[in-house]
């Protein structure tokens, strides 16, 4: 028997005797980590140990916290981030029923608003465009409202310049 198989055996020894002695409905686990060693990591649980549970309790009184800096957390937020996005640009949605087609759908909706939107003013400035020609051939009106009209079209044109055609 490993030196390994040695530890196994003698650790789930003691975990059995600790449970033993735990109150009803406790859970107990043993983590055993070398930092940037995940090939060492040892995880010894018991029956019916629900991992969400042990992370709540980390969280509660060990420390843990969403302010922290941790790699799980970070892939999970960059998940997050993936998924906005590529619903904004309605591309690689998620597969059926994966916790990330929410966050797919929210960017899909901001995308969706941002192309309306684009349209809505690519008419308006149209529209304000075809006004202003009207009111420079016809002649006689305010100057202030030609050089106002102007000016909006001349913003909307630095908007839309940003915009995909």
């Amino acid at each position: 028997m490993s030196a390994t198989e040695r530890f196994h055996h003698t650790a789930n020894d003691c975990l059995e005797r600790l449970a033993a002695d735990l109150w009803p409905d406790a859970k107990l686990a043993l983590v055993i980590y070398t930092p940037n060693k995940p090939e060492l990591d040892i995880v010894l649980k018991d029956s019916g140990l629900n991992v969400d549970e042990v992370i709540n309790t980390l969280r509660r009184s060990g420390g843990l916290s969403l302010d922290g800096e941790n790699v799980y957390k970070r892939s999970v937020c960059d998940v997050i981030i993936g998924a906005l996005a590529t619903g904004k640009q309605n591309s690689n949605p998620p597969p059926v029923g994966h916790w990330g087609q929410e966050f797919w759908d929210i960017g899909r909706a901001e995308g969706a608003l941002q192309e309306e939107l684009v349209q809505a003013l690519r008419l308006a400035r149209k529209e304000l465009d075809a006004c202003q020609r009207v009111i420079h051939y016809a002649g006689g009106f305010d100057p202030a409202y030609v050089d106002d009209a102007q000016a909006a079209i001349k913003i909307t044109d630095a908007v839309l310049a940003k915009t995909p055609a």
